[in-house]
């Protein structure tokens, strides 16, 4: 920027800056109202919290088309309802279209909330509740800052898409992915929902399986009679467990991201304690860092399930387990592509303004919905309203959490940034 570019933004920020100032008390009770309308995925039943999130921001004066997804594809997914929402703000020809994305399904509560987990509470500072910080929080994040830009420093050219979908928890295939592929988002960059302390260009990959142990019941007094399913699925569980010691010495390139790592999330299995158990599934969640090809991780760890499904059989010298693996799925990791320059410059500059402090771009362990726009050839980031850390919200714990500060400067930051991009 020249010096008279940058002393006329600088009377923008102020502005918008103060704008959000004024705002900030609505900001907060629209955040509460989303928080409390529930959105636990699974089931999965968000179309109620969509109808609410575009009844709320049309009383703001923005028009929001709502598009339901048929429920044969959203059962298909694993959901039970999903309408996805975009707000349009077209400002004249030319210039660029920028969407920002945030994802309203959570994962349900669970138990040690201290709090109402659809209260909103606000206390010492910080609102309370599922969604706060992933990602209901952005809801609000993009949309005043937005209505910041339109008060104070409204474009002339180009526009911007405010994109609310719901399935993030279970690969964004109903969401980010379905508008895509109908045609009805085209955006030239993008940012997605985030945290406020960095600005992510890349993340890693995620792969979830799905593996049935076959096994045969049998009356717990004649063991022998039967083939334990429940030992067949431990022999696998120690293979696969196994691996994350040989994935400590595959590390990344990416700053913040470091190496693989496979979890189990889920075992079910048995039908009494009296039983040898005939059948045990196993949900397994392998992350990818971004120099990973997904086909070969894929493969290893089939091979992996395998051969220990072998080694089992053998041991036994009869009639063994029998597998089936089924692919939940399969998210690539984000890698930055070149047209996302523009838009990391801007954030890191007015991140590290507003915030007093160094914000650089870097990589997350987290997989996102960005790389569905990446995917698409759109430029991307993840920058949002939140902490420094997942772990400080309690995201997907009990008792999650957003400082509200977070929040005001989060959408100073953003409304900056459209700015920049869109004068």
């Amino acid at each position: 920027m020249t010096t008279a570019t940058m002393t006329a933004a600088a009377t923008v920020y102020q502005q918008l800056d103060s704008w959000i100032d004024a705002h900030f008390d609505e900001q907060t009770r629209f955040l509460q109202a989303l928080i409390q309308v529930p959105t636990d995925t699974p089931p999965g039943n968000n179309t109620p919290h969509a109808l609410r999130a575009a009844e709320l921001i049309e009383a703001m004066g923005m028009a929001v088309e709502r598009y339901e997804v048929a429920q044969a594809e959203v059962h298909a997914a694993g959901l039970e309802s999903i309408t996805n929402l975009v707000a349009r703000r077209h400002y004249g020809a030319g210039g660029i279209t920028l969407a920002m994305n945030a994802h309203g399904d959570v994962v349900p509560p669970g138990e040690g909330w201290t709090k109402n987990p659809y209260g909103g509470e606000i206390e010492n500072g910080k609102i309370y509740g599922r969604a706060s910080a992933v990602s209901k929080c952005d809801f609000s994040t993009f949309t005043f800052a937005t209505r910041a830009l339109e008060a104070v420093a409204k474009p002339s050219k180009g526009g911007i898409e405010l994109v609310f979908t719901y399935d993030e928890e279970f690969g964004g295939e109903v969401g980010p992915a379905w508008l895509l592929q109908k045609g009805l988002l085209k955006p030239d960059l993008m940012i997605a929902a985030g945290f406020s302390y960095q600005v992510i260009t890349a993340h890693n990959g995620c792969l979830q399986l799905e593996v049935t142990v076959h096994g045969k019941m049998a009356h717990a007094a004649i063991p022998d009679s039967g083939i334990d399913a429940m030992q067949g699925a431990n022999a696998i569980l120690t293979a696969l467990y196994a691996q994350n010691a040989l994935y400590k010495h595959l590390t990344s390139q990416v700053e913040g991201i470091t190496h693989p790592y496979l979890n189990v999330g889920m075992v079910n299995g048995g039908t009494n304690t009296n039983v040898i158990p005939g059948k045990v599934v196993i949900k397994l969640d392998r992350r990818m860092i971004p120099e990973e090809d997904p086909t070969q991780v894929e493969a290893n760890i089939r091979q992996v399930i395998a051969d220990a499904a072998t080694a089992f059989n053998q041991a036994r010298h009869d009639a063994g387990i029998q597998i089936d693996i089924k692919r939940l799925l399969l998210a690539r990791a984000l890698t930055p592509l070149p047209g996302n320059l523009p838009l990391v410059e801007a954030l890191t500059r007015n991140a590290s303004a507003v915030f007093g402090e160094p914000i650089v771009a870097c990589g997350t362990p987290l997989y996102t919905d960005v790389r569905i726009f990446g995917e698409a050839g759109i430029p991307g980031v993840i920058y949002g309203a939140g902490p420094r850390t997942v772990l400080e919200s309690n995201a997907k714990r009990s008792d999650e959490q957003l400082d509200l500060e977070d929040l005001r400067r989060a959408t100073k930051v953003i409304a900056r940034t459209l700015h920049d991009l869109l004068a």
